[in-house]
């Protein structure tokens, strides 16, 4: 059984946490209105009021004119997730995390010492709520998508598990758009053919699925018969590194693009350096508001694990695709790829001086040490010249 646990509102609730008396009011965390600002996240009362990740702050703020707006602070963020991490440690050292707030586990191979995974979860989800003060929402299931299914069908604080036997019942009356890769687009598209559900989409003539999805049909139908066969990978096996986001709201902004692809660069670029890992590809995803989805990519002469160096690529990239032009931006996402491990680095002592001067030897100094000012005072204290006033901080 594979788990999935998602923290509830994860910068809103730390923000919460940190201040009580803002705990229960409609409240986000992002920019200002004045500033061209973008909502990094909304707590549940906030979301009340239709405001979501990546609206435009004064779109938010027309919405619900009492909104409190809380300026990120990713460093405190990144400082409680290592600790939900901390704990996951406890539990099966099988950890893949997807961002800061959400990870897979598969604990298989501790069930022996703790328990069978639905106890492991209930014990993870304790043991956040009372050393850390925040609700997580937890799915056990046979394997990833289901798990991630589960942990959706709860929230807030929730806790669902999916026994191999009633896979196809919780899923057959499920939305269509719940399987992956289908939205609101391509299920209105299914709707016209009166395909409104898992099992309708399940028991369609495949052709007709065909002719909707391409190449993607197989991996849907799979999705519909609950079939996934990936596995827990943890950061330091895997091949590449990446993290996306999905919008609630199809995205037109330019600026809220670019916002979100920071954070992501910044996010992916952070895992990289704590994995001990450097790529020389780098890769851009765009999915648009009618499914198709290009990937486009840039290989750097030397690897790398530097924002700065990996936000310059990315952000051209995603300029070459977007700046200018018209679109409806579903999803973003941000991976690097072309490993090389930094301990295999050797650097002769006569090099060194040169290296001081013509490497970016200096700037992957300020990034570790960056993360370190940020990991202990917070994301604020400290800020890439590239990145101000792009960032979802802005």
């Amino acid at each position: 059984m594979i788990i999935h646990i998602d923290m509830d509102a994860f910068y809103a609730s730390v923000e919460e946490r940190e201040n009580p008396e803002i705990r229960g009011k409609p409240l986000i965390v992002g920019g200002h209105p004045e500033r061209r600002g973008v909502v990094s996240a909304a707590n549940y009362p906030a979301r009340q009021f239709g405001i979501h990740s990546a609206m435009p702050t004064v779109q938010a703020v027309k919405r619900c004119p009492h909104l409190l707006i809380v300026h990120p602070r990713h460093g405190l963020y990144r400082k409680v997730s290592q600790q939900i991490v901390d704990i996951f440690s406890r539990y099966t050292p099988m950890i893949e995390p997807l961002s800061l707030d959400e990870a897979f586990l598969d604990c298989s191979g501790s069930e022996k010492l703790y328990g069978d995974s639905a106890r492991i979860g209930k014990q993870i989800k304790s043991d956040i709520s009372n050393e850390l003060e925040l609700t997580a929402s937890v799915g056990i299931a046979p394997n990833k998508f289901l798990a991630k299914l589960a942990s959706d069908y709860g929230k807030p604080d929730g806790f669902t598990v999916i026994l191999e036997e009633q896979v196809q019942e919780f899923l057959d009356p499920q939305p269509v758009d719940r399987l992956w890769g289908i939205g609101k687009v391509g299920s209105a598209r299914f709707r016209s053919l009166g395909i409104q559900t898992v099992r309708d989409l399940r028991l369609a003539d495949p052709g007709i699925i065909k002719n909707l999805l391409g190449q993607d049909s197989v991996r849907i139908r799979n999705l519909a018969s609950g079939i996934d066969d990936r596995k827990v990978i943890p950061d330091s096996d895997v091949k590449s590194i990446s993290q996306e986001t999905t919008f609630a709201r199809n995205i037109s902004n330019y600026s809220a693009i670019e916002s979100t692809a920071i954070y992501l660069t910044e996010s992916v670029c952070y895992r990289l350096r704590k994995a001990g890992l450097e790529g020389r590809v780098i890769k851009v995803k765009i999915r648009f508001a009618d499914f198709h989805t290009i990937s486009r990519s840039r290989t750097l002469e030397k690897p790398s694990h530097r924002t700065q160096t990996v936000w310059g690529n990315v952000r051209t990239l995603i300029a070459e695709e977007l700046k200018g032009k018209s679109f409806k931006v579903r999803l973003i996402g941000v991976g690097i790829s072309g490993f090389d491990s930094e301990q295999n680095e050797q650097v002769s002592i006569f090099d060194q001086v040169k290296q001081d001067i013509h490497s970016d030897k200096p700037s992957r100094s300020v990034d570790r040490l960056t993360d370190k000012i940020r990991n202990r005072f917070g994301r604020d204290v400290i800020q890439l010249g590239r990145s101000v006033g792009l960032k979802k901080d802005s």
